[in-house]
């Protein structure tokens, strides 16, 4: 007998992925007994036939890299949410069978960063300038009232987010890599680099540091996050981001709200320390 209704996450390495586990921690509270969440391994070249071979018994899809940008041109309609970063996290199928696209990441960084009591700052700084970069400048556009400083690698980079800043309606102000130690001075700091990156800055956290945000969530905690919290700063973390997002994944695949946040970040929690 078939599922009633299916959704999974996308991407490519996607082992690793924790979206089953908050998904179907929703769906076991909400007791959708006949709701399934699976996890695929698709690239760019196979996306188009995955989702051309989807029935009418799916419901939506999470993506993750390096699908964000390449789904865009298979939907029939985007948020102006995943418009603003060219960016797509979310699919839903609706009954009517189009395929809406949606960025709950953005969101999803402003939900977490609240719950953590950070409203507005008056400014911030952004550690890298990739596809995650821009989301989180989206975010800074809600809740930072002037200046970002982003610390990148190269001036292609740095081009790139100040052409983000501009279309985002954000101040971005662009320094070197070498100076990212001055970041961590910010009222709030926004590190979107890869595992191993900011961990030679751990040494340089000041005595009362501001939030952090370190989008990582394995390993964790980062090198930069336990410095960080040694020094009683704010910590949100990667699971914070990852469950935020997934609550309104749920939400909006499922049709009911609130999702169950708790049941959500306690399942991802466990599912982390048990590897």
């Amino acid at each position: 007998m078939t599922h009633a209704h299916r959704a999974a996450v996308l991407g490519s390495p996607i082992a690793h992925s924790l979206s089953p586990v908050l998904h179907r921690a929703a769906y076991a509270e909400f007791g959708l007994t006949d709701w399934t969440y699976d996890r695929f391994e698709i690239d760019e070249h196979a996306l188009p036939g995955f989702i051309e071979g989807l029935d009418s018994s799916w419901a939506g899809l999470s993506l993750t890299m390096p699908l964000k940008r390449v789904i865009i041109p298979l939907l029939d309609s985007v948020s102006e949410t995943a418009s603003s970063v060219e960016a797509v996290n979310t699919v839903v199928f609706t009954r009517d069978g189009r395929r809406v696209g949606d960025n709950t990441d953005i969101p999803g960084m402003i939900a977490a960063l609240r719950e953590r009591g950070v409203d507005k700052v008056e400014s911030a700084a952004v550690l890298g300038a990739g596809a995650t970069a821009s989301s989180a400048l989206a975010a800074l556009a809600v809740i930072c009232t002037g200046a970002v400083t982003a610390y990148v690698r190269s001036q292609e980079r740095g081009d790139e987010m100040r052409g983000w800043g501009e279309r985002l309606g954000v101040d971005v102000r662009i320094s070197d890599w070498a100076e990212a130690k001055q970041a961590l001075h910010a009222p709030l700091v926004i590190a979107t680099t890869p595992a191993g990156a900011t961990d030679a800055l751990a040494g340089a956290v000041p005595d009362a540091p501001g939030t952090l945000f370190d989008v990582l969530y394995e390993p964790w905690p980062t090198a930069l996050a336990a410095a960080w919290a040694a020094r009683n700063g704010a910590v949100v973390g990667g699971l914070d981001l990852l469950v935020h997002q997934a609550v309104l994944q749920v939400e909006q695949m499922t049709g009911r709200s609130p999702a169950p946040l708790a049941a959500m970040r306690k399942a991802g929690e466990e599912a982390l320390a048990a590897r």
